[in-house]
């Protein structure tokens, strides 16, 4: 039981880790986009309700939504590679609604490998958050004029 233990917490861990880091870069990637020089004067000349403002808003979203996909594949794979749940799509699943905190239940996902659901819904909200504030910091560049 204690190694058991101690390798769902290891494998946890560098999940939080590398989605930290993954996430991080994203947001990172993405602000640099749209912050460059041509970009900043563009945002000048925005109104928030016209097709330019929506296609911004609609870019950003898409970009946050993909981040955040890219982070419940990678524990999907995690889950399905270890053998925590049985198939493809049902670590996918299983994946998204911890990541988003619905978390239905654990009976999709084997005893030994639990911690690392626990651990997917903790980081989720952590970085849904992020993401969100992320999100209205960008909406206010357009929305300040």
């Amino acid at each position: 039981m204690g190694n058991n233990l101690f390798l769902q917490f290891a494998v946890s861990s560098a999940m939080v880790v590398l989605c930290v880091i993954v996430h991080g870069f994203g947001l990172f990637g993405l602000t640099r986009a749209l912050r460059s020089e041509a970009n900043v004067e563009r945002l000048r000349n925005i109104r928030p309700l016209s097709p330019r403002g929506a296609i911004f808003t609609l870019s950003i979203v898409v970009a946050i939504i993909a981040l955040h996909g890219v982070e419940i594949w990678a524990f999907a794979l995690v889950y399905f590679t270890v053998g925590a749940v049985q198939g493809l799509e049902p670590s996918l699943y299983f994946s998204t609604i911890s990541y988003s905190t619905v978390g239905y239940s654990d009976i999709h996902i084997t005893t030994q490998w639990r911690l690392i659901g626990a651990f997917e819904s903790i980081l989720g909200m952590l970085l849904l958050g992020w993401s969100t504030s992320f999100f209205f910091r960008m909406l206010g560049r357009i929305d300040a004029h």
